[in-house]
């Protein structure tokens, strides 16, 4: 388990990393005055402020629940990438209209050599800091090192792609076309920004996460006891790297309060182990209803069955998520 204080030291490390980056980018636009090293220059600036600002959200999201924030603050990390990825998304505008500009005013470039070696390297950090930020992201299971480490990975792809483009201009002495590539790579910068305003959108709307869930339903069905009669209203919502989950679960309505608690720390312990999280739970215990339950029931010792079994009823999205128990002749 990937601790605060390893959070914040690799975010730490991608803010130091990016202000270096920044002056070497800006060095080798003003060495060159070529739009396409400056589209990568002011993608620079969105690093540096973006990683200033992920690391006040990285402190703020370790915050413990108060009455102001009972389930935490760890919904901070969505609005952060999604600060990040508008940022990008400006930055990217800015860019695309200065190189338009100057397809029709003309512009020129030189020292294009010391350029691409600054830019070369540049991407190389970009790229080792960013498979870094995603290993310890995943780890910590935090969106917002794992987006900030994704963007520096783009990063790199777009270094590559202003490398070729500064080649060809070297090469033929086409200068418009450093104003061409800025522009592609422009677009392709818009794109990241728009992912990441996207996916900070549907984490603040607690949008389904379809992938965790069908984890999830795949694990209660494989380890599924035969007293979990149903399991419906399933809902898993994310705060920053928890998870809150939620749902009703139908037990036999004879079972003690203890047996029936027993229970729910099984399905509770499996949760925990299959995402990988740190998991709040809500499971409100439903009891069995005759004789209805009786035809989905796999309870062989039940002395109080009014029906026989009928079906075994697979858990899926379809049947687990709606507020609503399992019946055979529902299916």
């Amino acid at each position: 388990m990937v601790t605060f204080s390893h959070k914040i030291r690799a975010i730490r490390i991608s803010l130091v990393i990016s202000i270096v980056l920044m002056a070497v980018k800006f060095s080798a636009y003003l060495l060159t005055h070529s739009n396409a090293i400056l589209t990568d220059a002011m993608e620079s600036i969105v690093n540096v402020t973006a990683g200033a600002f992920a690391l006040f959200s990285i402190w703020y999201a370790s915050l413990p629940r108060d009455e102001n924030h009972p389930y935490g603050h760890g919904k901070i990390e969505f609005f952060s990438a999604g600060f990040e990825g508008g940022l990008i998304f400006i930055a990217a505008i800015l860019v695309i209209v200065n190189a338009t500009l100057a397809l029709f005013k003309g512009n020129h470039v030189h020292s294009l050599d010391t350029g691409m070696i600054l830019t070369a390297v540049a991407g190389g950090i970009n790229y080792f800091t960013g498979m870094y930020l995603v290993r310890e992201g995943n780890k910590s299971n935090s969106l917002l090192m794992v987006a900030s480490g994704k963007h520096l990975l783009s990063d790199t792809l777009t270094s590559i792609g202003l490398i070729v483009g500064l080649a060809i201009v070297w090469f033929t002495g086409l200068v418009w076309i450093d104003n061409i590539v800025a522009i592609i790579f422009g677009l392709i910068i818009l794109q990241t920004g728009y992912k990441l305003i996207r996916k900070s959108v549907t984490g603040l709307l607690d949008e389904a996460d379809v992938k965790k869930l069908e984890l999830i339903i795949n694990e209660m069905n494989a380890n599924r006891r035969e007293r979990w009669i149903d399991i419906h209203n399933l809902r898993v919502l994310k705060f920053g790297s928890k998870l809150h989950v939620d749902c009703h679960i139908t037990l036999p309505w004879y079972d003690s309060l203890e047996k029936s608690h027993d229970e729910i720390a099984l399905l509770e312990n499996l949760v925990r182990k299959t995402s990988g999280h740190d998991v709040e739970f809500f499971i409100h215990a439903d009891p069995c209803v005759m004789p209805h339950s009786c035809k989905i029931c796999q309870v062989s010792e039940c002395k109080y069955r009014q029906a026989d079994f009928m079906k075994k009823i697979e858990w899926n999205t379809a049947n687990i998520l709606p507020n609503k128990r399992h019946r055979f002749q529902d299916q």
